[in-house]
């Protein structure tokens, strides 16, 4: 393995960068910038069973060191996704790649996930369970460790593929989710989602987005982020990937001595479509600086 290579629940990375899902759509956008395949892999977009045109706008307001979004799920449905989305995607990316899905049941979840454990190119399936439980009072299945179990089983038993599930920070105790996760049997866990946030414009005297509150994002949340991965690392055995706030080499070399395996890069791709690539080229530098032979031994 190369200086760094690390593996991802079997699966071996050129890099542990990834773009996050929601930034970096299917990919074969940013396909049209450069070679994608410099990427460890990335999230797709997050993808529902039925297709969502997503929130009303504006979906976007800035904030300090950082962005509020609340799109809202936007994708054109999982049938289309991979009849449509996939076979653009592999012609420009040879690698394995990472599929978000999102739902609001445990049984869309599930059979969102089934569909999409058969296409070939996903390596990993992401289970984003920072969504509103429509059966359960609106509350997101993130922050019960009840209905972020009965997620984790309800793919666990349709899937081959390796389950990794995204949570959110929008809780008390994360390890108390992250725990549920991995004893209902989850391959790894992903965090953080976005921080719930909202803004209001003085001269309107209502709120700037159109949902209210929306997700925070940017280098605003990291200490957060990576906070919430010491913890997350320390409390399961199953690998972690770190996410929030990350635009540097530096930033990811910190998640991973936090306990991360590989990171997710969100906001940054927004702001700079090049950032994850600027980010890998500058890794064996930064790495230098600090007298780290291979990111392999920040792992664990």
């Amino acid at each position: 393995m190369g200086r760094l290579s690390v593996d991802l629940l079997g699966i071996s990375l050129d890099n542990p960068v990834i773009p996050a899902s929601g930034t970096f759509g299917y990919g074969y956008e940013f396909a049209e910038l450069y070679d994608i395949n410099v990427l460890g892999t990335f999230s797709f977009k997050g993808t529902t069973a039925e297709p969502r045109f997503g929130n009303e706008t504006p979906r976007i307001a800035e904030t300090p060191a950082g962005m509020l979004n609340a799109v809202g799920l936007q994708n054109p449905g999982v049938e289309k996704v991979i009849s449509e989305e996939l076979p653009k995607l592999k012609k420009v990316f040879h690698k394995p790649v990472m599929a978000n899905v999102s739902g609001f049941s445990v049984e869309e979840y599930a059979a969102t996930c089934e569909k999409l454990d058969k296409e070939p190119q996903v390596g990993w399936l992401e289970v984003n369970i920072s969504c509103p439980n429509v059966h359960g009072g609106g509350l997101s299945f993130g922050t019960d460790p009840k209905a972020a179990a009965a997620v984790t089983k309800a793919v666990k038993a349709v899937t081959t593929k390796p389950v990794i599930l995204k949570l959110s920070p929008n809780v008390t105790d994360i390890t108390e989710i992250a725990k549920a996760c991995e004893d209902a049997g989850a391959d790894g866990i992903s965090l953080i989602n976005t921080l719930l946030g909202m803004r209001i414009d003085l001269r309107t005297r209502r709120p700037i987005l159109a949902n209210t509150t929306g997700g925070l994002s940017g280098p605003a949340v990291f200490p957060v982020a990576l906070r919430m991965v010491y913890q997350t690392a320390r409390a399961v055995k199953i690998p972690v990937i770190g996410m929030g706030g990350i635009e540097k080499a530096e930033d990811v070399l910190e998640m991973m001595m936090a306990g991360a395996r590989a990171v997710e890069v969100g906001a940054a791709n927004l702001t700079d479509p090049f950032a994850s690539k600027r980010i890998i080229e500058a890794l064996p530098e930064t790495m230098d600086r600090y007298g780290i032979r291979t990111l392999q031994e920040l792992c664990g």
